[in-house]
C-alpha cells in the first residue's frame, strides 16, 4: 500500500500541468491513489479542489495522468543522478515534515546530511548593487567558514554572490530552485549550480526537464524560508521577492535579518522597510552568529580592511567614494555635487576603481565595499 501511495504521489508530482499548491489541496481532500485514479478515470474533484476557472488545467492533468509512469519517472531521475524523496519517506527533511504548505515530493541532488548543520538563508535581489553582492559574497564565506549552511534560490545577483562566497570557504549550501534540478538557470550560474549539486544539496519541487516559469519563483520562497533557521535579507527592493520569502519566513517563526542600506539606494528600499517593521539589523558576521547563538570571537575568516581609504586616496577621492557609498553617481553628478571639474572627478574614480573600491556599471560609479561593518570584501 505505501509503495502505491509513494508511486501516485510521483506520478501526480511529475504531471507538467500540476503546480505545487493545486497538488497540496488535492492531497488536502484525497489520498494520493485515488487522486491519481480519479483524473485517470475523468472523474470530476469537488469544487474546492477543481473550482471554476482551472477547466484548462484539470483537462491537460486528465490527459498526462493518463500517460504518465512513475517508473520511467524514477528512471529518468536517476539517469539526471536525481533522488525523488516523497513525504513519505524515512529520509524526508524533518524541518519541512509539519509545514503548513508541505512540499509534497522534493527532486534533490546533493546531500540531505547537509541539513544537519546549522542553517541560515541569505535572499536578495537579482539587480544587485557591487556592495550587496560583496556584502552576500562576505556572509556567505564567514558563515561557512563557521560550519553554517547557506540556503539561497542560486539566483543571480545576491543569491549567487552569497553562494560563491561559501564555495570559496568550501562549506556548506543549499539551493532551493524553481526549475527541473537539471537545468541550471540562470545559465551564469551554472558553476555554482553544478558545485551545489556535488558538494552541497539542490532541492526542486519540479522534475527533471521542467523548465524554468515566473511563477515557480515566488512558490520556492517559502522552501528557503522553511529550511533556513534565520533569513537574512541582503538587499531588496520595495516590491522585491525577497519580502515574499520574509513573510514566509515570519509566518513560520523564522527570524528574519536584514542588511541596512542607504535610503538613496533603491536597492536597499526593501530591506529597510524590514528594518522599520522590526527586523533584526546586520551590521557584521557575528550579528547573523549571535542570532544563531554560536561563539561569535572566532575569527571569520575574513581580514579588516586592507587598504584604508587615506593611504589609497587623496581627499577629493575620498569624498567621491563617500557619495558613491550612498548611492551611484555619474562623473557629471559627482562633478557638480562636490563642485569640482570633471577631469578632476574622473581621476578620483580611475584611483578608486585601481584599488578595488568602485566599480563602472555603464557610466555609473557604485561601491565595490561590503556593507558590512569594517570590512572590504572581494568582488563577488
Amino acid at each position: 500500500m505505501i509503495a502505491e501511495t509513494r508511486a501516485a504521489l510521483i506520478a501526480l508530482a511529475a504531471l507538467p500541468a500540476m503546480t505545487p499548491r493545486r497538488l497540496h489541496i488535492v492531497l488536502r481532500h484525497h489520498e494520493p491513489t485515488e487522486a491519481l485514479e480519479r483524473l485517470r478515470r475523468g472523474f470530476s474533484f469537488a469544487p474546492v479542489v477543481e473550482p471554476k476557472g482551472l477547466e484548462e488545467m484539470f483537462t491537460a492533468l486528465r490527459t498526462q495522468a493518463k500517460a504518465v509512469d512513475p517508473e520511467s519517472v524514477l528512471g529518468e531521475c536517476a539517469a539526471q543522478r536525481v533522488e525523488v524523496v516523497t513525504k513519505l519517506d524515512p529520509n524526508y527533511p524533518a524541518v519541512l515534515a509539519d509545514d503548513p504548505f508541505q512540499p509534497a515530493v522534493l527532486f534533490v541532488r546533493g546531500s540531505l546530511d547537509v541539513l544537519a548543520a546549522r542553517r541560515v538563508a541569505i535572499v536578495g535581489t537579482r539587480n544587485a548593487t557591487a556592495a550587496g553582492r560583496a556584502t552576500a559574497f562576505e556572509l556567505g564565506e564567514a558563515l561557512g567558514s563557521n560550519g553554517v549552511a547557506i540556503v539561497s534560490g542560486l539566483a543571480r545577483g545576491i543569491d549567487g554572490a552569497a553562494h560563491r562566497g561559501v564555495r570559496a570557504a568550501e562549506g556548506l549550501a543549499v539551493g532551493v530552485v524553481g526549475n527541473g534540478p537539471d537545468l541550471p538557470y540562470p545559465k551564469q550560474n551554472a558553476d555554482i549550480w553544478e558545485w551545489v549539486a556535488d558538494c552541497g544539496l539542490l532541492v526542486s519541487e519540479w522534475p527533471p526537464g521542467t523548465p524554468p516559469q515566473d511563477f515557480h519563483f515566488p512558490l520556492r520562497n517559502r522552501i528557503i524560508a522553511a529550511l533556513g533557521e534565520l533569513l537574512v535579507v541582503v538587499e531588496s527592493r520595495e516590491r522585491g521577492g525577497s519580502l515574499i520569502t520574509a513573510r514566509a519566513a515570519l509566518e513560520r517563526g523564522v527570524t528574519v535579518m536584514a542588511v541596512p542600506g542607504s535610503i538613496r539606494n533603491d536597492a536597499a528600499g526593501g530591506t529597510n522597510k524590514l528594518l522599520v517593521d522590526g527586523a533584526t539589523p546586520v551590521t557584521c558576521v557575528d550579528d547573523v552568529l549571535v542570532g544563531l547563538g554560536l561563539d561569535h570571537s572566532r575569527d571569520l575568516g575574513r581580514s579588516m580592511l586592507q587598504r584604508p581609504v587615506d593611504r589609497a586616496v587623496d581627499d577629493v577621492s575620498a569624498a567621491v567614494l563617500e557619495l558613491c557609498v550612498h548611492a551611484p553617481h555619474t562623473i557629471d553628478m559627482i562633478a557638480q555635487t562636490l563642485g569640482v571639474p570633471v577631469p578632476d572627478a574622473a581621476v578620483a574614480l580611475s584611483r578608486l576603481e585601481r584599488v578595488g573600491l568602485v566599480v563602472d556599471t555603464g557610466g555609473w560609479f557604485e561601491s565595490a565595499q561590503s556593507k558590512l561593518s569594517g570590512s572590504e570584501a572581494r568582488p563577488a
